[in-house]
């Protein structure tokens, strides 16, 4: 280590950092003292690639020095490496931090350690106080919590403030893990009146990342502030963020719903949060549209089959036969991954009779609508729903007016041939195709003749 440390490369010198802490156990205290003088020379070396390497193993070093040596040696070198030109090791020096204010008592960080903290809270560099903001809930968890009252709450809040996007966003990540470690005889009110305001300002961020960052963790608040403090206060925010422009914003939030609906209750829930995301359903913008179909699923699982069939089925089902063919199609998919949710008797009694009452819609691309939906219902339905429910309409529009609806008959049964039985398809499904491969129609006979190859 000796070697290493005083070698003329750099390289060496910056692989020795990491062996202080391994050996400084295992020897005397004679050379204990030369091993912390060697650490600290290499602190105040002339190249930031050592420096840099000697802050980033500091930390350890630290878990493994005496009491006394830690306060008398190595909180100058934290102090000094904290106030390094270079970002690059002052930003290294936050992760000591955590380590060495975990080794001390109460007093002591608050002489030794927070002075610095403070300073790089404030440093010039974003990446120091990205940092900052990064390791929050380890900087509160070794600063006890006191100091976490009397001075993390204040670095919180100029933190979400920040003029750098980066930081309000790694900020934001924590609020919840923040305030759920806070003192429970405190927590509530202090919440309210000091963080809060904070959270409020940044559901309308410019920058749509810390927007997001935000929603992925606010909704874990609501445990934390209790019914009335949900109702009064974060509904607003949430019920701003499910219109955001943002779609990850907007995930984020329906895929939290599940929190809140713990403290408030779904009666509740369904009647403030539900009405905005059918006014989102229903949206003139398409895209608004395909959005929430893709939540779908995930809103079914989180609010139960009961409830759905309620207040959003309808609203599935109504998809099927929109105006732009993107919806329809994510809406048939939509339809396969409910009843891999909520299990085939479901779609038996709820889905199946009205994609089956499309067939005879006047409209040919709500009739092959329905046929696209058995094609992917087919495969989490099974053989006997299949063969009993849906093979029967696919056969009657086979004989269909429109070649189009025809031919994409073809298909559905070569689709939906893996699931039948082979004495169903012998007795069934080629009659059907021989028919077809005798049509007016070249692309109905090409599909028809393609499908029999398959399934033969």
């Amino acid at each position: 280590v000796t070697r290493l440390s005083s070698g003329d490369w750099f390289t060496s010198r910056t692989s020795a950092c990491g062996l202080f802490s391994v050996c400084y156990t295992r020897v005397n205290s004679s050379v204990k003292a030369d091993l912390r003088t060697h650490f600290r020379t290499l602190c105040q070396d002339d190249t930031p690639m050592v420096r840099r390497a000697a802050a980033s193993k500091l930390g350890e070093f630290a878990k493994v020095v005496e009491l006394e040596y830690l306060k008398t040696d190595l909180i100058p070198m934290f102090v000094s490496l904290a106030q390094d030109e270079q970002d690059s090791v002052r930003l290294l020096a936050v992760e000591a931090c955590v380590s060495i204010a975990s080794l001390l008592q109460q007093e002591d960080v608050e002489q030794l350690v927070m002075p610095t903290l403070r300073q790089c809270t404030s440093d010039t560099s974003w990446r120091v106080r990205y940092m900052v903001a990064d390791k929050f809930t380890d900087l509160q968890s070794a600063v006890g919590t006191e100091i976490t009252k009397a001075e993390l709450v204040g670095f919180l809040q100029s933190l979400l403030k920040d003029s750098e996007a980066e930081v309000r966003a790694a900020a934001a990540n924590k609020v919840k893990d923040f305030c759920q470690a806070l003192d429970p005889a405190y927590r509530e009110p202090l919440i309210m009146t000091s963080i809060l305001p904070y959270v409020k300002e940044l559901v309308s961020d410019p920058n749509q990342h810390v927007k997001a960052a935000l929603a992925s963790v606010i909704m874990g608040l609501s445990p934390i502030l209790g019914k009335h403090n949900t109702i009064e206060h974060l509904l607003p925010l949430f019920l701003s963020q499910l219109k955001d422009d943002c779609p990850e914003v907007r995930l984020n939030i329906i895929s939290n719903l599940d929190c809140v609906n713990e403290v408030i209750g779904i009666q509740q829930l369904s009647q403030s949060l539900l009405p905005a995301i059918v006014e989102l359903a229903e949206d003139s913008k398409w895209r608004v549209r395909l959005a929430i179909i893709e939540y779908m699923p995930l809103l079914a699982g989180q609010l139960g089959v009961e409830f759905f069939d309620e207040k959003l089925n309808a609203l599935c089902m109504a998809w099927l036969v929109d105006h732009v063919y993107a919806i329809r199609e994510a809406a048939t998919l939509n339809l396969k991954k409910l009843v891999e949710k909520f299990g085939s008797e479901w779609a038996q009694s709820t889905v199946i009779p009205k994609v089956l009452a499309m067939s005879n819609d006047q409209n040919y691309l709500h009739r092959m609508t329905c046929l696209f939906s058995i094609n992917v219902l087919a495969q989490v339905c099974g053989t006997e729903i299949t063969a009993h429910l849906m093979l029967p309409t696919v056969i009657t529009m086979a004989s269909d007016s429109v070649p189009n609806v025809r031919f994409n008959v073809a298909k559905t049964l070569q689709k939906i041939g893996p699931v039948l039985d082979p004495s169903c398809i012998q007795s069934q499904v080629k009659p059907v195709l021989e028919k077809l491969n005798s049509d007016e129609d070249v692309d109905v006979k090409y599909f028809a003749s393609e499908a029999m190859a398959v399934i033969a």
